[in-house]
């Protein structure tokens, strides 16, 4: 007798959704450490521009020219604005990709679950069995031998 766990092809769509999961967090992971690798730059540049800037003003530069480097800074302001709200949404957008993930392993988990206690019961049965099936040549054997 061989054991069928009856919702086999559910628990396979289970377990392909959860694999498809994994491949959406991933992505979503890959999407946030380029964003945030990408500000990171930027806040990087920013801060050796500003040390440039001082350095220019300690040893004497024109108006102009930091006037021009404060417009550069400012521009880069913005951009590192941007990118900071890029950031967020990104590591939203992750989190709830985990969540769902976290989701997708509870549901294949609790099918597993579901698998091992039916598989458990078809072992029971079989033990049964296999005693009914001893009993009755045992007293098949002892009918004989009367």
């Amino acid at each position: 007798m061989k054991f069928t766990f009856k919702l086999e092809k559910l628990l396979d769509l289970r377990e392909k959704e959860k694999e498809e999961q994994v491949f959406m967090y991933e992505k979503a992971i890959r999407k946030f450490e380029d964003v945030a690798e990408k500000l990171y730059h930027l806040l990087k540049k920013k801060e050796d521009i500003e040390q440039q800037q001082l350095k220019k003003i300690e040893s004497g530069v024109s108006i102009q020219e930091i006037r021009l480097g404060q417009h550069y800074l400012l521009n880069l302001q913005k951009e590192i604005d941007s990118y900071q709200q890029l950031v967020f949404h990104a590591r939203k957008h992750m989190q709830e990709e985990e969540q769902r993930l976290i989701e997708k392993n509870i549901e294949v988990k609790k099918m597993e679950k579901m698998k091992s206690k039916e598989y458990e019961k078809f072992l029971h049965f079989l033990d049964v069995e296999d005693r009914k099936v001893m009993d009755e040549i045992s007293m098949q054997i002892v009918a004989r031998e009367k």
